[in-house]
């Protein structure tokens, strides 16, 4: 082939790296260069563009746009990328470089062969993040002009919308990217689809998923088809699962481009693969990942009978090495659900080692008097890969936990609401007496000892909360919509949730708190316009000073602290190692900012509207019915809003001795960074129990202390690698509890199925966010994609369009503020933190209860 080698390479280039073909760009060459079946072509390398960019005196102008737009502000993101993408558009391309391309292309045949142009940053398709779908790729080129024009295009689209808020989130430099593009001939595909190496879905690495549908592939990965969808055992090759999708359209050539036709009525519902090629691609799914030395997501085409690859990425969202699921007894049946909305994730050693035990001790104590199961040695609960299970070792506790709510629901709701009511007054007591200890005099045992004595309320409150509100809530609203729904709605009538909306509870409360401090604010210039000009995360920091800078000092520091002092123990997450929101409230000042720019939702007026609207219906319906159907309407509504408000309060108030608890651990962590035990004070949260009592012994003896630095980094590394597990809801997975508990099969690799938990529709950008680390990626307009929401992620609803979680249900934190923000929310899909990443772009139906990947 004759090209001028600084800007072309051969496609099959083995030397091709990814400074110079970008991430795309360079697997190809290496799949080419293993002998695969790629179709042929050519890259055009990121010396290209680069002279390009300096040619016309570009990267001072794109640098100038990039820096005046801002992640959280979507508007200006659009405009630096329509003000670069007219720079490439108006300039023309050197001539070498277009003579090159021209030379390349003749090279691949006959005339106008019809081509994919395909962009190839120099970020993405790496094994830690993929960057999929920021750049453009163009099909069915033909002719020198379309394929120069194509790579003009493919050039400008490194700076997408999209792409600049996403390399911004990621804090990837703008001046560090460039992009290659790749130029292969088209494969005319009859059908084409994905290859997992490994079951995106459940994260088994002994499976290959693989998606077909008729066509060039666009109408799978742009989310318009529901493919065929095989599931094949890795070691023996045979088909576990075949779905077969109705595909209603199909996308093929045009003579300026592509575009989607419907599939003829005799294929909608035929196998698009037979036995022989799902062989062939599963055969090439395993040559790819043992090239790779990792499960890989593979985009393939067929025609003719010949399978070619046209794509091949890491999956980047499995661990590595995989786990194994093994329970600690010899017939377990463990459950592993949300735990009341406050432990979905993998637990710190700490919280596992000494929280745990002593919320086993609280629960055997209800479990002894209220149920009668006594004298069993087995925990309630057991960590298994850092996530927490309910364990049922005897089939007849599980039995007998099943049956609680019909033969001992009276007691148990007693013994809720007895514990409850102690609580609220020894509780309190607890908590005020830590926070008046100077605990620089206190001795490290007895921080320990503060730190199980507090833990202790939190489990009781936890405890309390399972016995009497929670259940209470779930079966008086199921009562309430059963009755609701069968008896009395009309077809224009609300829907049974519509009438649980704008009722007062704490987290409203601490709403409404936050959006009364914004207006205050607001009536003070001098204070509104800083704060709305400096990151939350630096007004907090100036508002932890001493004293105060200007302009946060005096009247608004004292107003945030008492919002801080009143809510701040709504907790993220039930791991005491996560910050609670006194410690970090940095989401607390991003939604203050957002109510000062005059977004965000008025609680107040909200609330109002709701509880109009609520009335309004009822007196309707009231008026509608007859005497019997009428007072049980009303009995049964009334109980189901008293006990959804009790739920959201009970939930609120588990981490009510959390703040204290974390300033103990704080200062213990302190002595053992000083004293060379820990590297840093916040690591306290990765020893286990019988660690930090022995440090703490050694600190009181004045002994030297060991250092733990070592197992401490074995141990969140291992903690990461975790977290990017799929966790089985029941084990052991054959179980007859595990069928019943299986999450909705996932029909295709771009769409999510989960509960329909609030109605509407939007398509927006996705913020994928695992705990309160990556709060500060949240922006207004984009869709919360979590594990699960507590009551303390409500800020965020603020700003959110929808949300999207793995698991919950109709009376989840999220279901529950969705319907009051009237945005869209699909829960419990199972995995869409691990599907779904940061800034793509996804469509969330709360209606049918999908989400679809763009």
């Amino acid at each position: 082939m004759m090209a001028t080698p600084d800007f072309i390479l051969p496609l099959s280039d083995a030397s091709a790296g990814l400074s110079q073909v970008g991430g795309k760009g360079a697997s190809l060459a290496r799949l080419a260069a293993a002998g695969l079946p790629v179709p042929p072509g050519f890259q055009i390398t990121t010396a290209a563009y680069r002279r390009f960019v300096v040619e016309h005196g570009l990267q001072e102008q794109i640098l100038a746009a990039v820096s005046a737009a801002t992640p959280d502000q979507p508007a200006t993101l659009e405009e630096a990328s329509g003000r670069i993408e007219q720079l490439f558009a108006q300039n023309a391309m050197p001539g070498d470089i277009a003579e090159a391309i021209r030379r390349a292309y003749a090279g691949l045949g006959a005339g106008d062969a019809p081509v994919a142009v395909r962009s190839s940053a120099t970020a993405e398709d790496l094994p830690e993040m993929s960057f999929a779908g920021q750049q453009e790729t163009y099909l069915n080129m033909r002719g020198e002009a379309m394929v120069l024009d194509a790579v003009k295009r493919c050039w400008a689209s490194l700076w997408t919308a999209r792409a600049i808020g996403y390399r911004a989130r990621h804090n990837i430099a703008p001046q560090d990217v460039s992009l290659a593009v790749v130029v292969q001939v088209l494969v005319p595909a009859d059908a084409a689809g994905i290859l997992f190496t490994a079951n995106p879905l459940t994260g088994a690495r002994s499976q290959m998923l693989i998606n077909a549908a008729w066509g060039l592939g666009e109408a799978i990965v742009g989310g318009h088809v529901t493919p065929d969808t095989v599931v094949v055992d890795k070691a023996s090759g045979k088909v576990v699962e075949r779905n077969i999708g109705k595909k209603d359209v199909m996308t093929v050539r045009t003579p300026d481009g592509t575009r989607e036709e419907p599939v003829p009525s005799s294929r909608r519902n035929k196998a698009v693969l037979r036995p022989a090629q799902t062989a062939e691609l599963a055969r090439l799914g395993a040559r790819i990942e043992d090239l790779y030395g990792r499960p890989m997501d593979i985009e393939w085409a067929l025609h003719a009978g010949h399978i070619s690859i046209v794509q091949a990425r890491p999956i980047t969202a499995l661990p590595d090495p995989p786990l194994e699921w093994t329970s600690p007894y010899p017939k377990p049946l463990l459950a592993h659900g949300d735990s009341i909305d406050l432990a979905p994730d993998a637990v710190s050693p700490l919280f596992a080692t000494l929280g745990l035990p002593i919320a086993n001790q609280v629960y055997l104590k209800m479990y002894d008097k209220v149920l009668g199961l006594r004298g069993e040695d087995v925990p309630i609960f057991v960590i298994i890969n850092g996530y927490i299970y309910l364990c049922f070792v005897k089939r007849s506790r599980f039995w007998k936990y099943m049956l609680m709510h019909m033969s001992t629901v009276g007691r148990l709701y007693a013994y809720g609401k007895e514990r409850a009511e102690e609580l609220r007054t020894s509780s309190h007591a607890v908590v005020a007496r830590w926070r008046q200890i100077d605990l620089a005099s206190v001795n490290a045992p007895d921080l320990l000892a503060g730190v199980r004595e507090l833990y202790e309320i939190s489990a009781d409150y936890w405890c309390a909360a399972i016995c009497r509100p929670i259940p209470r809530s779930n079966f008086s609203e199921l009562f309430f919509r059963q009755f609701y729904n069968a008896l009395i709605k009309r077809k224009r009538d609300p829907v049974a949730t519509a009438f649980l909306l704008g009722l007062e509870s704490l987290p409203l409360r601490a709403e409404k708190s936050l959006f009364d401090l914004a207006q205050w604010t607001k009536a003070q210039p001098e204070l509104a316009q800083p704060l709305a000009r400096t990151p939350a995360d630096e007004a907090w920091a100036e508002l932890q000073s001493d004293p105060v800078p200007a302009p946060f000092a005096a009247e608004f520091a004292a107003r945030f602290a008492a919002h801080l002092e009143e809510f701040g123990h709504v907790l993220y997450d039930l791991d005491f190692m996560n910050p609670a929101p006194a410690d970090e409230p940095i989401p607390m000042l991003d939604t203050l900012k957002v109510y000062l720019a005059g977004q965000g939702n008025d609680p107040y007026a909200r609330q109002q509207a709701q509880e109009r609207e609520r009335r309004q219906a009822e007196q309707a319906i009231s008026q509608r019915i007859g005497s019997w159907r009428k007072r049980w309407f009303q009995k049964l509504l009334r109980s189901a809003q008293e006990c959804a408000s009790e739920r959201e309060n009970a939930i609120a108030n588990i981490g009510l001795p959390y703040p204290q608890l974390r300033r103990l651990l704080r200062e213990l962590g302190l002595r053992l960074a000083a004293g060379g035990a820990i590297v840093h004070p916040d690591d306290i949260y990765w020893l286990e129990a019988q660690e930090a009592d022995a440090l703490a012994a050694a600190l009181e003896k004045k002994d030297p202390l060991t250092s733990h630095a070592s197992s401490v980094e074995t141990r969140k590394a291992d903690w990461k690698r975790a977290r990017m597990a799929v966790p089985p809801t029941v084990m052991p997975e054959n179980s007859f509890l595990a069928k019943m508990a299986a999450p909705k099969r996932q029909p295709r690799a771009n769409l999510l199925n989960g509960f329909a938990a609030s109605a509407g529709t939007v398509t927006a950008p996705a913020c994928v966010l695992r705990g309160p680390e990556d709060f500060g990626q949240m922006r207004p307009g984009d869709v919360i994609v979590a594990v699960i929401t507590t009551p303390a992620w409500t800020p965020l609803f603020a700003m959110a369009s929808a949300v999207v979680t793995d698991i919950g249900g109709p009376l989840s934190h999220g279901s529950i503020v969705a319907r009051e923000y009237g945005i869209p929310a699909v829960m419990a899909t199972g995995v869409a933190t691990r599907r779904i990443h940061t800034g793509q772009i996804i469509t969330v139906d709360g209606t049918s209860g999908t989400v679809t990947l763009g």
